[in-house]
């Protein structure tokens, strides 16, 4: 994002002018000029708005040389056939950016001067953007640490402690690189099975697994060039460099986001929170990510995807 855009108070100008707004939006998805999202076709001309007339051209519609359709820059994107301002995506987009423990739909609906409906809607399209395509996943190396954490209420009058099968709980696994990204996702149980096909998709074989004692990781440590473990049950957290206080972080972003920001979070949905936890946490000022910088990566991410009311989740 321009050096010009990359906090609040100098975005201020762009969300207030429509016009000032889409410019921004296609200087961030389109960097080298415009491109049609239906054929990639990289020589399109933009047509002149007319005041007057029947059907006059809308503000920032072009149409493509070579397939000879018209679009805009929200075509083939999370904005399109949205009845929402740019203006006030923009915003949006920045402050889902910034908030560190994420921003609920009835802050958004107040904060926009637009419907708790829309608000909820829009914080789910650009969870949906957030998320990284299946299959584009670097592999974690290096040392991973692995664990799982459950999202979700108790039942009355039971233990506390590790939730059973019948729990309303749902778990939530987590592989995390030192000094680098996290992937994270709900789980339909934790079997040594899950954990074992999970941590096979996402970690280098040649990398160190970090987990607590949890028997289940036996038979994918075992694949890895190196498996340590420390024992929480024996009160022991550090040994050394062996420890999972990373990813325990980690979980700890997303439980205060839940606990304090949405409160509740259905199992439906629970998959676009934990991908909204890990984008922010890919893209961390650590990194050397700024805010701005951060937005502009959602914009990227929004291309080629559509999410409706009625899809499911």
């Amino acid at each position: 994002m321009a050096k010009s855009t990359r906090n609040l108070a100098h975005l201020a100008r762009y969300f207030s002018d429509e016009n000032a707004a889409r410019e921004l939006l296609e200087s961030l998805r389109w960097p080298n000029g415009a491109a049609c999202p239906r054929c990639g076709g990289a020589d399109p001309y933009k047509l002149t708005p007319k005041p007057s007339g029947k059907n006059p051209a809308r503000h920032g519609l072009y149409k493509c040389r070579a397939c000879k359709r018209q679009f805009t820059v929200t075509v083939r994107t999370v904005f399109e056939s949205s009845h929402v301002p740019l203006s006030k995506w923009l915003l949006a987009i920045h402050l889902m950016c910034a908030s560190k423990k994420g921003l609920s739909a009835h802050q958004l609906h107040r904060m926009l001067g637009i419907t708790y409906r829309a608000a909820w809607f829009i914080n789910h399209r650009l969870r949906y953007a957030m998320a990284t395509q299946e299959g584009l996943f670097a592999k974690l190396m290096g040392t991973v640490e692995v664990d799982e954490t459950f999202v979700g209420g108790r039942r009355r009058g039971t233990n506390r402690g590790r939730p059973k099968v019948d729990s309303h709980k749902t778990p939530v696994v987590a592989l995390v690189q030192r000094g680098g990204n996290v992937r994270m996702f709900p789980m339909a149980r934790v079997t040594g099975d899950n954990l074992r096909k999970a941590i096979r998709e996402h970690v280098d074989p040649s990398s160190t697994l970090m987990t607590d004692e949890l028997a289940a990781y036996g038979k994918a440590g075992k694949e890895l060039a190196q498996h340590e473990r420390v024992q929480h049950g024996m009160g022991e957290y550090v040994r050394g460099n062996v420890h999972t206080n990373t990813v325990e972080g980690v979980f700890s972003l997303l439980k205060r986001g839940i606990n304090g920001s949405f409160h509740h979070v259905s199992k439906g949905h629970l998959h676009r929170y934990c991908a909204e936890f890990e984008f922010r946490w890919n893209t961390r000022s650590a990194v050397g990510v700024d805010d701005g910088e951060r937005a502009a990566l959602l914009v990227k991410g929004a291309e080629g995807k559509r999410l409706t009311y009625k899809m499911p989740a």
